[in-house]
């Protein structure tokens, strides 16, 4: 199967297809939940090489599970993103315990060296809010607002419900909020 042809194909159906010996639907599906997992992981780690493991880890877990996949019991990206949270929340973990540094930010060289410090800026900002958060209200405000998943899917991948999403989200909000006050003119917005 070319991708173009499976662009109108679903995930869970890719997944099938896989799970019943079709090598070209894991390459499409690698297409387009690589970048996904990679974000998730990326964002909860600071780390690129270990969002790429992380990300990777969590692709095998899919391969290795697709014989498996019964319809209609998840989506395939809710599974991923769970899969892949909890990977991310491991690492962190072991870096709690073994102390290693954090890596530094990656920087964007298309854009000027001034958006350069503004976007690192805000980054670093937002990222050192974010690394304020207890686990749970960090990983529903990642999930939520950045990744854009809905309160449902989110409930799924935490495996809670969803008024426990929307309690963490709104808490992780109000703690980011309280925390990046007072930062705005410094971050480059303007007042209103």
């Amino acid at each position: 199967m070319a991708l173009d042809s499976n662009r109108a194909v679903s995930d869970e159906a890719l997944l099938i297809l896989y799970g019943n010996g079709d090598r070209s639907a894991a390459r499409d599906l690698t297409l387009r939940m690589g970048p996904l997992a990679f974000r998730v992981a990326m964002r909860m780690l600071r780390d690129t090489a270990e969002a790429e493991d992380v990300a990777q880890d969590a692709l095998l877990r899919l391969w290795k599970i697709a014989p498996e996949w019964r319809k209609g019991e998840a989506k395939v990206t809710t599974w991923l993103y769970r899969v892949t949270a909890n990977l991310a929340t491991d690492r962190l973990r072991k870096r709690r315990v073994l102390g290693l540094d954090e890596a530094p930010e990656i920087e964007d060289d298309s854009a000027s060296p001034y958006d350069r410090m503004i976007d690192d800026a805000r980054a670093q900002a937002l990222q050192s809010a974010l690394d304020q958060l207890p686990e749970r209200q960090r990983e529903a405000v990642i999930l939520r607002h950045i990744e854009g998943l809905s309160n449902p899917q989110i409930a799924v991948a935490m495996e809670t419900g969803v008024e426990a999403v929307e309690s963490l989200t709104a808490r992780g909000k109000r703690a980011l909020t309280a925390l990046l006050k007072g930062q705005r003119e410094a971050l480059g917005y303007d007042h209103d």
